[in-house]
């Protein structure tokens, strides 16, 4: 029996009924597994793959099994069945034969040797149907199994962005997220990325695409040459244009990326405040910046929503605040299964961060709000309320990404990158 297809059941009902989160749960297990780095990269597969495709795995069981729906099975059974059926529809190079048969001794594993005829049974039908996935006719109901997104999700983004960007933005979702880095300005040794094989991206001057399993263990990461940092969140530093000699804020800034590609932007001359909630968070910070070699970044823990007199005024204020993370699901695929219910109460926590960077900038400073979500209720809603209670704030057109308006929702149809959304404000000068 395959150790690393019992591990991806474990997972999977950590994440789904115990409310786990994918990457914290997935390093831990892998960690103290003993896994091989093969099984371990087959383990990765399955997991995210099945966590990906939930709801589309959940209609062919609900499909393929006429007597027991998956709310009736054994949870063990279900996830056993998932990870079956993932593997048969998705995994070209597993044999179908190797599928059913490895599914079955997963049975024996947890312990439900009498529901091995049963997986048997539902997979071979499945096999014997030719893996078809049948549509029901209702347009938002097979859109659900086609991109394994609620339905009330996809109403709700379909009606803020349209179909176009939702086919774009869910099909990406299924997709393996790139492996994007930001080389560091301060010492461009690009020699030592060659292990990384690295591939220059034309749009942002130090960001590159690598392939690695696990960068964390390169001499080129230890040796501080690079953090690792998604395309969004590069152009959201690039937004907030930094420069030398100032006195920057940045707001949520855990676990460091932004604040880390801010201090280089500025070359490391002036002063970067990087505050979060967590003191273990604040820790990746300043980790991290050691590492990078970055000694105008100073961290420390603190509530974003609670104005403090000791503040420094800043010329420029980073306002990443805590979202949805829609923007994110193809990383945190686990995500889009939330009820869009639990989100209501973001909009009001986002506000108060907002207004309490607005008290700690200068006349005529830059402020950027950014979220790493596609929802207007935490987006341009928070902007126009805020901008409609604060005249003394104006938006600054992003013109460099051919917007006449001073805020723009970004997804992977914009070369690649993750969702986000990006507001930028100037406070006027005096």
């Amino acid at each position: 029996m395959s150790t690393a297809r019992a591990t991806a059941v474990k997972l999977l009902i950590k994440t789904f009924e115990e409310n786990g989160y994918s990457n914290l749960l997935l390093d831990k297990a892998l960690a103290e597994s003993g896994l091989s780095s093969q099984e371990k990269a087959f383990c990765t597969q399955l997991y995210y793959g099945v966590t990906e495709r939930l709801l589309t795995l959940e209609y062919i069981l609900r499909t393929y099994s006429e007597k027991k729906t998956p709310e009736k099975m054994d949870i063990p059974v279900k996830y056993i069945l998932y990870l079956g059926f993932y593997q048969m529809k998705y995994c070209d190079s597993i044999p179908d034969s190797a599928a059913v048969n490895e599914s079955v001794r997963l049975a024996g594993y947890f312990r439900k040797k009498s529901a091995a005829g049963f997986i048997n049974a539902i997979l071979r039908k499945f096999q014997r149907a030719g893996k078809n996935i049948p549509l029901t006719g209702d347009k938002w109901q097979d859109m659900q199994v086609q991109y394994s997104a609620p339905a009330e999700l996809l109403k709700k983004i379909t009606e803020e962005h349209g179909e176009k960007f939702i086919q774009t933005f869910f099909e990406d979702s299924l997709r393996p997220p790139p492996n994007l880095i930001r080389v560091n300005s301060l010492k461009q040794d690009l020699s030592a990325l060659e292990e990384l094989h690295p591939e220059k991206l034309e749009m942002l001057e130090y960001a590159y695409r690598i392939q690695a399993a696990d960068v964390r263990k390169t001499k080129a990461f230890q040796n501080g040459l690079f953090h690792v940092q998604d395309l969004a969140s590069q152009l959201c530093c690039q937004i907030l244009d930094p420069k030398p000699e100032e006195t920057i804020l940045d707001m949520c800034a855990a676990p460091g990326g932004k604040s880390f590609t801010i201090a280089e932007m500025m070359q490391n001359r002036g002063k970067l405040y990087a505050f979060d909630l967590h003191p273990h968070r604040v820790k990746l910070i300043q980790d991290g910046a050691e590492r990078l070699g970055l000694t105008c970044v100073h961290s420390g823990v603190q509530n974003a929503a609670q104005y403090h007199q000791d503040m420094p005024q800043a010329d420029r204020i980073l306002c990443d605040v805590p979202c949805s993370g829609l923007g994110v699901i193809r990383r945190k695929p686990e995500i889009k299964y939330k009820s869009l219910e639990s989100f209501a109460g973001l909009p009001e926590i986002q506000y108060q961060i907002l207004e309490t960077a607005a008290r700690y900038l200068k006349s005529g400073g830059i402020l950027v709000y950014s979220t790493c979500t596609v929802l207007k209720q935490e987006n341009e809603q928070v902007i126009l309320k805020f901008l409609a209670s604060h005249p003394e704030f104006s938006p600054v057109p992003l013109k460099e990404f051919g917007s006449s308006s001073g805020w723009m929702t970004f997804s992977p149809a914009f070369a690649g990158c993750d969702g986000f959304f990006a507001a930028r404000l100037q406070r006027k000068a005096e």
